[in-house]
């Protein structure tokens, strides 16, 4: 008799709405539940947090000293763990408090008591603290993502991080190009795929909630973004939503100097 592949699904600084995305997978949740035994899933209500398991799926990002030491041990418990979501692979929303001038004095200005209040400097990735074997991006992933990697898991293959350029997808689907057509500062270019092409579909543009796509021309979009009227800044920011090092990305302003633009 063949033992089941052991599975956890732990939670941390985030929204969820990645386990929600686990949870509304409907009848192939039912079929993942037959071939894996699912030892903690608390927002399923099952909970053994210090269980050893095969694959840890993990939400959110790290924000407290607790959060430190409970990420370690998951990645003690856990022979193969994958971060889903943007917080868990790029801080989320709550990394918004990492581009403060002060940080060490805003919880001083939001709470009466910030004694109570315990929280790291900055929201980081999961990476930040141990090592991961797979990143799934996202806001939040979808159930395909999962689905696939548990899939290609079971089957002894090495599960593949698709890449794949945004705009790919949306050739596919026959949308209409944001950037080309409504001048929209669309991240797709740069963009990995895994969403669908859900916001170009309604005709936004993308803000690269997937991370970043393989062979991203990061400058020659930067300069694009310039055309459109963009200030340095303003480029800056679009790009760190996914870029693990906005820096890197460098203004048009200084591009010119240098002779580049």
């Amino acid at each position: 008799m063949n033992t089941k592949v052991s599975l956890a699904v732990h939670k941390f600084s985030s929204c969820d709405g990645c386990q929600l995305a686990l949870l509304n997978m409907g009848s192939a949740l039912v079929e993942l539940a037959e071939r894996v035994e699912i030892k903690h899933f608390a927002e399923a209500g099952v909970l053994n947090e210090e269980a050893q398991v095969d694959i840890a799926l993990v939400e959110g990002s790290v924000v407290t000293k607790a959060d430190e030491q409970r990420i370690r041990q998951v990645r003690q418990n856990s022979q193969y763990l994958i971060t889903m979501g943007a917080c868990a692979t790029s801080g989320g929303i709550q990394a918004l408090k990492n581009l403060a001038a002060e940080p060490e004095g805003w919880i001083e200005q939001i709470y009466p008591q910030p004694e109570f209040i315990d929280s790291l400097d900055r929201s980081s990735a999961i990476k930040a603290y141990v090592d991961v074997d797979l990143e799934l991006w996202g806001c939040p992933i979808n159930s395909k993502q999962i689905t696939a990697v548990i899939t290609q898991l079971l089957s002894g293959v090495v599960p593949w991080d698709d890449r794949e350029k945004l705009c790919i997808e949306c050739k596919r689907q026959g949308h209409v190009c944001t950037l080309i057509t409504q001048a929209e500062p669309c991240m797709g270019p740069v963009t990995r795929n895994g969403c669908g092409a859900l916001c170009p579909e309604f005709g936004r543009a993308c803000y690269g909630c997937y991370g970043e796509a393989a062979l991203a021309n990061n400058s020659g979009l930067g300069k694009r973004f310039d055309g459109l009227g963009l200030l340095p800044l303003q480029i800056k920011q679009r790009f760190s939503l996914i870029h693990p090092d906005p820096s890197a990305v460098e203004p048009v302003d200084k591009q010119r100097r240098r002779g580049k633009a």
